[in-house]
C-alpha cells in the first residue's frame, strides 16, 4: 500500500526548501541563523557516506566469481568517464563560447578583493596540482581516509581489500559475510538519519538565501540561466541520448524515479546524500550488486559531468570579463588541464571553486583572482552541478552494466513506467529488493524460463 502523499519523503523535502526560500527572503538574519540545521544534517551523511562505500565495493568484489571481471569493469568505467567529462566540459565551452556573456564586464583583477572564504578558496586552489589527485589517492593511515572524508582513498582501501578477501578463498568467507551484515546495519543507520533530511534541506536553503539574497541570482541572472540551461540540455540530450540509443531506457522516467534524491540534492546542494538511494534504487531497477558496487562510488568522483561544465563555462566567463584573449588552442589546453582538475571537485566543502582556482592557476592565462566575479552565485549553480553529477553517474552505471551484460532491461523498463513494485527510498532501505530478486529477469506466462544468465543482458 502506498503512502499518503504528505508521508513522502521528497514532498517533505520540497515542502522544506520552500519555507526556507520564504524565510530567507522575509527575514534574513533569523534564515542565516539557521545554518547550522543544514551542515548538521550534511555532516552526519558524510559519516556514513564512507562506511558505505566502503562496504560496498568490497561486497561487489566478493560477489564477482572472477577476479578478471572486476578490473574489466573498472577499465570500462574509467574510460566511460573519461570521454563523458570531455563532453561536458566541451558542452560548456560551446555554450559560453556562443553566447560570450562576460564581454563588456571589462573587470580589472587588481581591484577584486579576495578575502574571506573566497580568498581561502583561492589560496587552496592555487597550492593544488593537476596531477595531486593521482598521489593522493594511496592514504597515510588505514583509519584516516574514513576520519577525512576521502572518497577517493576509501575506494582504493576497499578495492585492495575486496581483492584481497577474494583472493584468500574460504578463509574470507566469514568476512564477507559480516560484511554483508555489517552493510545492512550501516544502512539502517542512515534510515534514521534520512529522516531529519527535510530539516536539513529547510537549514541548507534558508541559509543560502538568507546570506546572499534574492538579489545576487538577478544580478548575474543571465549566467545562472546560461548553466542550467546548458547543464539541462547536457541530461536530456547528450545523457538521455546514450541512454536511449545503448541501454533502451527514457531519460525523463528516470529523473521521475529518483525524485526524492533529486529533491534531497536541490535542498542540501551536494550529491553525497543521495548515494546510498542511487546504488539502492539502481540495484531495484536490475542492475547487479557487482557493478552498482564498483560504478557508483567511483564516479562520485571520477564521473563529475556537472563540475565540468561548471568549470569550463566558469573560466570562459572570467576570461572574457576580465579582456583575458583566449585562442582555441589555449582553450583547448584549458580543457586538458581541466579534464584532471574536475577530479578534485568531489567531496570537499567548496570544491567546485578550489578546482576552478587550480584550473586557473595551472594553466596562467586567466588570473585566478577572478572567480571573485562569480562567488556571489556559487551557492546558487551548486545545485546544478551536484544534480547533473548524480544522474551523469546513474546514467554511467546503467550504461557499464548493459555493456557488461549485468542489467535485466526489461525489468528495468517495467520499474521506470512503475509497474515494478514500490521503489525503494534511502530512508527505507528494508523495502529494496535483494540483488539476486531484481536481477532475474521475469519469464513472460506462455514461455518456458530460460537460465538467468542467459538472460541477464536480454532484451525483451
Amino acid at each position: 500500500m502506498a503512502k499518503p502523499w504528505y508521508r513522502q519523503l521528497y514532498i517533505q523535502v520540497l515542502a522544506a526548501i520552500v519555507i526556507g526560500i520564504v524565510l530567507g527572503w522575509r527575514w534574513p538574519d533569523l534564515a542565516t541563523a539557521m545554518e547550522p540545521i543544514g551542515t548538521t544534517f550534511i555532516t552526519a551523511m558524510k559519516m556514513l557516506i564512507g562506511p558505505i562505500v566502503f562496504l560496498t565495493i568490497i561486497g561487489g568484489i566478493a560477489g564477482v566469481a572472477d577476479l578478471k571481471k572486476v578490473g574489466l569493469t573498472g577499465i570500462k568505467a574509467l574510460t566511460y568517464f573519461q570521454i563523458g567529462t570531455i563532453v561536458a566540459l566541451l558542452t560548456g565551452l560551446v555554450a559560453i563560447n556562443i553566447f560570450r556573456l562576460g564581454d563588456g564586464v571589462h573587470a580589472d583583477p587588481s581591484t577584486l578583493d579576495t578575502s574571506g572564504d573566497a580568498g581561502q578558496y583561492i589560496e587552496q586552489g592555487a597550492h593544488q596540482h593537476w596531477w595531486e589527485f593521482l598521489t593522493n589517492i594511496v592514504p597515510e593511515s588505514f583509519f584516516g581516509p574514513f576520519v577525512e572524508g576521502d572518497i577517493l582513498q576509501v575506494i582504493f582501501l576497499a578495492v585492495i581489500f575486496g581483492i584481497a578477501l577474494k583472493s584468500v578463498g574460504k578463509v574470507g568467507e566469514p568476512v564477507i559475510a559480516g560484511v554483508g551484515r555489517l552493510t545492512e546495519v550501516v544502512f539502517k543507520v542512515l534510515s534514521f538519519v534520512m529522516k531529519a533530511a527535510p530539516l536539513g534541506a529547510f537549514g541548507a536553503m534558508s541559509y543560502a538565501i538568507g546570506k546572499f539574497g534574492l538579489s545576487t541570482l538577478t544580478s548575474l541572472g543571465s549566467l545562472i540561466l546560461l548553466f542550467y540551461v546548458t547543464s539541462a540540455l547536457f541530461v536530456v540530450v547528450v545523457l538521455g541520448g546514450v541512454l536511449a540509443a545503448y541501454v533502451r531506457l527514457n531519460i525523463f522516467q528516470l529523473v521521475r524515479y529518483f525524485k526524492e534524491e533529486f529533491f534531497l540534492i536541490l535542498g542540501t546542494s551536494t550529491a553525497e546524500p543521495a548515494l546510498p538511494g542511487l546504488m539502492r534504487k539502481l540495484q531495484f531497477m536490475g542492475v547487479e550488486r557487482s557493478t552498482v558496487g564498483l560504478v557508483v562510488p567511483t564516479g562520485y568522483s571520477f564521473n563529475l559531468d556537472g563540475a565540468a561544465i561548471y568549470l569550463s563555462l566558469s573560466t570562459l566567463y572570467i576570461a572574457q570579463a576580465t579582456d583575458t584573449p583566449l585562442s582555441v588552442t589555449q582553450q583547448l589546453g584549458l580543457l586538458a588541464v581541466m579534464l584532471l582538475t574536475s577530479k578534485g571537485a568531489a567531496g570537499v566543502a567548496g570544491g567546485g571553486f578550489i578546482a576552478l582556482t587550480a584550473t586557473l592557476s595551472t594553466a596562467g592565462h586567466v588570473p585566478a583572482a577572478g572567480i571573485m566575479l562569480i562567488f556571489g552565485i556559487d551557492k546558487f549553480m551548486s545545485e546544478c552541478r551536484a544534480l547533473v553529477n548524480f544522474f551523469g553517474n546513474a546514467v554511467a552505471t546503467l550504461f557499464v552494466a548493459r555493456w557488461e551484460n549485468g542489467l535485466d532491461v526489461g525489468r528495468a523498463r517495467r520499474v521506470l513506467a512503475g509497474k515494478g513494485g514500490e521503489p525503494p527510498t534511502a530512508a527505507e532501505p528494508s523495502t529494496a529488493a535483494e540483488p539476486s530478486t531484481a536481477a532475474e529477469p521475469e519469464p513472460e506466462p506462455e514461455a518456458v524460463p530460460a537460465p538467468p544468465a542467459r538472460t541477464a543482458g536480454a532484451t525483451p
